[in-house]
């Protein structure tokens, strides 16, 4: 990944992420696998452990305006008893009530958006979504911007299945 990308993975998924600045340490990387990263950080004295990734390509339905930087993200919150929480930062707000479809090959799902962020509504989905990605070739997110803008981004997958095992044993 470029070195502008990286940073800013980690600043803002250590900013998604974290309670607060004040309770949380900087994110240290744990490798990059392929097209994936992982790191970790502490916060509330209690490790959080993610893998990101950014899209490899974009497709709209309009010319699309100055996006902020998008990633998809997988986080281990062990201190509260959360494994695989699946989410987006898509760049932009979206369009309030609106749902982002997730596809990993030919798997289809479907996540609840907040702002710029999407989510998935339960854990046993993110569960399913987690193992789709652990064995998929590829990753799409379609989402609609609060201006009607829809995008798609393509992530590929290779690492992702690398990158999940070192957050799984980094963060028990």
């Amino acid at each position: 990944m470029k070195a502008k990308q990286y940073i800013s993975g980690m600043a803002l998924a250590g900013a998604l992420l974290a309670a607060s600045p004040a309770q949380a340490d900087d994110p240290t990387s744990l490798g990059t696998f392929d097209d994936w990263e992982a790191f970790t950080y502490q916060s509330a004295g209690a490790p959080v452990c993610y893998v990101f990734s950014v899209p490899k390509k974009t497709e709209s339905d309009k010319k699309v305006a100055k996006r902020d930087p998008v990633y998809f993200l997988v986080t281990h919150f062990p201190g509260r008893k959360i494994r695989g929480q699946v989410s987006t930062i898509i760049g932009y707000p979206f369009k309030e009530s609106s749902t982002v479809a997730v596809k990993v090959d030919d798997q289809a799902f479907e996540l609840f958006t907040s702002g710029d962020t999407a989510w998935a509504a339960a854990a046993d989905v993110e569960a399913l979504i987690v193992k789709a990605l652990r064995t998929g070739k590829s990753l799409s997110v379609t989402g609609t911007s609060w201006k009607g803008t829809q995008t798609t981004d393509i992530y590929s997958l290779a690492g992702v299945a690398k990158a999940l095992d070192k957050i799984d044993s980094s963060c028990k």
